[in-house]
């Protein structure tokens, strides 16, 4: 039997269908408060027999950091794809997200060893790959500590170095890398919030430069590197580098509007981030901009994502079919 973590997210999600789909018998974790019912509108993107298909799922109620409920959730189990992860930018949260990524983590790969799980697929970040200014980002690129790296990201690679502490222990693993990740989420988040903004025909973009990947091909790519005998290697998952205008301005007339033509300034974008911060202190209102996405915006990180081509002849989606599929997908798009 085959475990999920993170299965009410965007790549469980996607990820417990697809594995459904190959007939794999399957077991998936969540949350005491996890909505359940929103891994159906999921579903529903690719099949008329939802309920079916989610009824296959045995559902267990455990948090990756409660090891007693997480150690039932193992019986039985002899691969693990591991999406959990806790998302902000916030960098008041790291303590919280510190427990979730790196110490959810190495819970996972305790069991895996105890359990004598067959392996191991842990969903990682791009944020945790090195910068390189002169040329491309690969899996060599090594992770700069001196960086201003968010917390998210510093997180996300203590949770990559217990991945392979437990290679070092005889742990099979595979990590998958990949960069922002178009699709269709349970909760509208992750790329949900590109898309809403695009729906609303924000006028404005950034300078930078983002490494993309279709959700399916994450998928895919993680089945694929599961079933076959690559091992304690990593992968980035990046279709194609493309700049903030022209991720916007492919997806505008999906939506029936119009592209960007503004260029916003870094320094206005800092100074809204600088803003958006007080209003939090002094009235409690949730992080919209954090100094972190900020940089991002105004970074060119351009990601080389064909190792898994070359190894294991993967081919991503094109970039226009992925955003023309979301977009139906939103129910927005333009006759």
């Amino acid at each position: 039997m085959i475990l999920v973590t993170g299965g009410t997210g965007l790549v469980g999600s996607h990820l417990l269908f697809f594995l459904l789909k190959n007939s794999e018998k399957v077991r998936a974790i969540h949350r005491k408060n996890s909505d359940l019912h929103s891994v159906k509108k999921v579903f529903a993107l690719y099949t008329s027999e939802v309920d079916s298909f989610f009824n296959k799922i045995e559902w267990m109620e455990a948090n990756i950091t409660d090891i007693p409920a997480l150690t039932v959730a193992f019986e039985n189990i002899s691969k693990v794809y591991h999406c959990a992860a806790f998302i902000t930018f916030v960098p008041s949260k790291y303590k919280v997200l510190k427990k979730a990524n790196e110490e959810g983590t190495a819970n996972i790969v305790n069991l895996c060893l105890s359990k004598n799980v067959e392996k191991l697929c842990y969903v990682s970040s791009v944020a945790t790959l090195g910068k390189n200014l002169n040329d491309q980002i690969t899996e060599e690129t090594p992770w700069n500590p001196d960086e201003k790296n968010s917390v998210y990201a510093i997180t996300k690679y203590g949770a990559e170095m217990e991945i392979w502490r437990g290679t070092q222990e005889g742990l099979n693993a595979v990590i998958v890398n990949p960069g922002v990740i178009l699709g269709t989420s349970p909760d509208g988040g992750g790329s949900g919030v590109i898309i809403n903004l695009v729906a609303s025909g924000i006028p404005f973009y950034p300078s930078g430069v983002m490494g993309i990947v279709d959700v399916q091909d994450v998928v895919k790519a993680m089945i694929l590197l599961m079933d076959s005998e690559t091992k304690n290697e990593q992968f980035i998952l990046v279709g194609e580098n493309v700049t903030y205008k022209e991720l916007l301005s492919i997806m505008a007339p999906l939506f029936g509007k119009k592209p960007p033509t503004k260029k916003i300034s870094k320094r206005i974008m800092l100074f809204l981030s600088g803003m958006d911060w007080l209003s939090n202190k002094l009235f409690n209102t949730k992080r919209r901009l954090i100094k972190a996405n900020v940089r991002s915006m105004f970074t060119t990180s351009l990601y080389d994502g064909s190792k898994i081509e070359n190894e294991l002849g993967f081919h991503y989606t094109p970039i226009q079919e992925t955003l023309q599929r979301v977009a139906n997908e939103s129910g927005k798009a333009s006759n």
